[in-house]
């Protein structure tokens, strides 16, 4: 009777997880398409769902740097135009602050770990992904100082100077954003204060390459991956420090 029971259980409780799994995956591919096809209205529906039915926040935010990188090429080939960058901004702005409330729950307790500087360099005034960065990272427990978008080499100079951070975030969406994120460090070095931080960049364009060139100790082009590089730099600093 027993083994009847065990047998009748656990493949209920498989089918619930398999069903449970096909839900957020056919929620996730609706999500990123309502938002490719500015649908603010049903964007925001199903993000309500998928934290109703209990997904990782943090998911959800990954998905939007999924997007905004798609929204970027759309709008680099022509296909997308200025006026449809700030609909897609004003989505994912309404998506952050849906999730914002949950990822605070999951993070109050939490004391502040770091101090995160970041900005969308020179010549780049996207601020999609910078935003989602700069959320997930107040979640996990930085304090951050958000210089916004188009920001020039100095003006990060000027903020680790004010703020002295552990690390500093470049942000860039366009191709053209990797010789401004080279000219920022280039300029951090210049003002003796390279040492002092360690320095990530991200976007749609970055990879390993764009790293070596630019200077920069690492390189994202997902929010979470990049946060998680940020925490296994914190963790080594405390441990340093004995």
């Amino acid at each position: 009777m027993l083994l009847s029971i065990m047998f009748i259980f656990y493949p209920c409780q498989f089918i619930n997880a398999k069903r449970l799994r096909e839900e957020f995956m056919s929620l996730r591919k609706k999500f990123i398409e309502a938002v490719l096809e500015l649908d603010e209205q049903k964007a925001l529906e199903i993000t309500k769902k998928r934290l109703e039915a209990g997904e990782d926040p943090l998911k959800i935010l990954d998905d939007l740097m999924t997007v905004a990188e798609e929204i970027g090429k759309k709008y680099e080939t022509g296909e997308f135009f200025v006026a449809d960058l700030v609909m897609a901004g004003e989505i994912l702005k309404g998506i952050s602050e849906l999730v914002r409330p949950k990822l605070k729950e999951a993070s109050k307790e939490r004391k502040v770990i770091g101090k995160f500087v970041i900005g969308t360099v020179e010549g780049d005034i996207h601020d999609i992904g910078k935003n989602i960065v700069v959320t997930m990272a107040e979640a996990v427990g930085f304090e951050v100082i958000d210089l916004g978008v188009d920001v020039p080499p100095q003006r990060f100079v000027e903020a680790i100077k004010q703020h002295n951070p552990d690390i500093v975030g470049l942000s860039g969406l366009l191709t053209v954003a990797i010789e401004s994120m080279k000219k920022t460090i280039d300029a951090i070095k210049d003002a003796g204060l390279r040492g002092k931080v360690k320095i990530i960049i991200g976007g749609g364009r970055v990879d390993e390459y764009a790293c070596e060139y630019t200077g920069a100790d690492a390189w994202t082009n997902s929010a979470a991956e990049g946060i998680r590089k940020m925490l296994e730099w914190m963790r080594k600093r405390k441990e340093q420090k004995g």
